[in-house]
């Protein structure tokens, strides 16, 4: 079964959990979204805080991709710019993808989302994004159509000694 997917979906106590679960439950199976396991909801919640206060102030807007039985299986963020000369282009943050749902091809179908959300943005030109080296999920993102722009070598710390490129890829919306 596909996934459901609603942009910008009311945030509730369902939402939170959900989110925060998932968040946890990705982090703790390796995927880089931020943290490094072990984690639990409670520790990634102050960040949630923060994604849903740029939400409540209009500068960040949440993709939600929910299984058959309306669990949160998916997000993504989407992240304005403020600056007046980089506005015409959305940054793509916490693209996450239950590991339970692995395989499906669940991963294809959010990236999708995300490109066709961004299409209705109003004045955007591209959706950007950063990814960890080492994980292989630049190859994922480059099978999506998004293209390596550059690369920082070892500017992210996942621990003592085990320093990754931070890798930048473009999607043209035009």
């Amino acid at each position: 079964m596909a996934l459901i997917f609603k942009l910008d979906p009311t945030v509730d106590a369902g939402l939170r959990d959900g989110v925060l679960a998932l968040w946890a439950d990705v982090s703790n199976a390796g995927g880089a979204v931020g943290f490094v396991p072990p984690v639990t909801p409670d520790d990634i919640k102050p960040e949630w805080v923060k994604h849903l206060a740029a939400m409540t102030e209009g500068r960040t807007r949440l993709l939600v991709g929910y299984d058959e039985d309306g669990e949160v299986a998916a997000t993504v963020f989407f992240a304005y710019n403020t600056h007046r000369l980089m506005r015409h282009w959305v940054w793509l943050y916490t693209v996450m993808v239950h590991p339970r749902h692995q395989g499906k091809g669940y991963g294809r179908d959010l990236m999708a989302a995300a490109e066709e959300s961004a299409r209705g943005f109003d004045g955007i030109d591209a959706i950007r994004l950063t990814c960890r080296g080492g994980t292989g999920v630049d190859r994922f993102y480059a099978s999506c159509g998004y293209r390596e722009v550059g690369r920082v070598p070892g500017m992210i710390r996942v621990a003592p000694g085990d320093d990754r490129d931070d890798i930048t890829m473009l999607l043209p919306l035009n």
